[in-house]
């Protein structure tokens, strides 16, 4: 998808999609099973898909000093199919949902259709090289939708501030639903912190090996149901009403997080060095805050269209941050997990259309 909707010359910069090889554990796993087994799983009737629950928990506690239980695990399709499923059995129409923004435009749509409408936490620049924000007043709220690492901001919230959203979650009996998939694309110094570690059983925990390992055709994604209310919710409705994970995204999923961590090391380091190039080569005038996470930049141009005017006189095709709702309106995200040289291509355009 990435590629094919750039017209001929234009470097697509705008899907969360790499530019980058499949880590080698991933492509065995699946030639293994494409040459083996293809019956029936062991894990069909099982909603965390069997050993796949049990990896992530291993993940977790490993790289996060987090237990969760794998038996509150359960497998959807990707994050925006979990999002609304959790919506659906444990929110009403005209439930309201905080959420910092500017947010991943999927989600702006998700509660659009779902009449769940949005209250609006909005991010602003600090003085330093990163974002601040306000709470809103909050009453008339069913759930914190907490995106982090945030996208597109890139921004790593700090326990402080996961403590502060914690208390106010608590103070205003909301559930958390929190996205947590760009977790492992996390730069040191920063370290990501489980919102479930500070409030486990008012948490939803969505993830997916998707972003950091580049799978995001594999159509898997882990949900950890800390919410008793909602692990019921979700036990009343039919076993396989919102589908089943298959075969392949669950043996490409343990792969990626049991077998993969050298190869993201690897590729951390280039998204690490990517991240800096932009701050050197941008065009002068054009905000840019190094991001504590992710491979998205976000960059502002100071007026609104200018992924309209890039894609056409720069030849370089990225998000319009109008789509990720208030506060991005100024603004374009450049994905910049693409080979060195690619980069330097896109910014040497950048520079020649100002």
């Amino acid at each position: 998808m990435k590629w094919a909707k750039a017209a001929p010359g234009v470097i697509p910069a705008w899907i969360a999609d790499m530019d980058l090889p499949t880590a080698p554990a991933v492509v065995e796993a699946l030639k293994r099973r494409a040459e083996g087994d293809l019956g029936y799983p062991t894990w069909l009737d099982s909603p965390g898909c069997g050993a796949l629950a049990e990896v992530f928990a291993e993940r977790m506690a490993r790289r996060y000093s987090w237990s969760p239980d794998p038996g509150h695990v359960r497998t959807f399709s990707d994050i925006n199919q979990a999002l609304q499923v959790i919506l659906h059995v444990a929110t009403r129409p005209g439930d309201g949902v905080a959420l910092h923004t500017p947010a991943y435009h999927p989600f702006l749509g998700t509660l659009e259709v779902m009449d769940r409408p949005l209250r609006p936490i909005r991010l602003v620049p600090d003085e330093g090289d990163s974002w601040r924000y306000e709470l809103p007043e909050l009453s008339g709220c069913r759930v914190l939708l907490l995106v982090n690492p945030q996208n597109p901001t890139g921004r790593v919230f700090t326990r402080q501030e996961l403590e502060e959203l914690a208390e106010h979650a608590e103070r205003h009996d909301l559930l958390v639903i929190a996205d947590e998939i760009h977790a492992d694309l996390t730069y040191a110094p920063n370290q990501h912190i489980p919102f479930a570690t500070i409030l486990p059983e008012r948490t939803v925990t969505l993830t997916s090996a998707t972003k950091a390992f580049n799978l995001g055709g594999i159509r898997c994604s882990v949900a950890h149901i800390g919410s008793p209310a909602v692990r019921a919710a979700l036990a009343a409705e039919p076993p396989f009403v919102y589908g089943s994970a298959h075969v392949f995204g669950v043996d490409a999923t343990i792969a990626a997080w049991r077998d993969s961590d050298a190869w993201l090391e690897e590729t951390l380091a280039l998204l690490d060095r990517n991240r800096k190039t932009i701050a050197a080569r941008l065009p002068e005038g054009v905000g840019y805050r190094v991001p504590q996470a992710t491979y998205l930049a976000w960059l502002d141009y100071g007026r609104p269209g200018m992924a309209e005017v890039l894609e056409r006189e720069a030849k370089v095709l990225l998000s319009d941050g109008a789509a990720f709702g208030p506060g991005g309106e100024n603004h374009v995200r450049l994905n910049f997990s693409t080979t060195e040289p690619v980069l330097g291509e896109i910014l040497d355009r950048l520079q020649r259309a100002r």
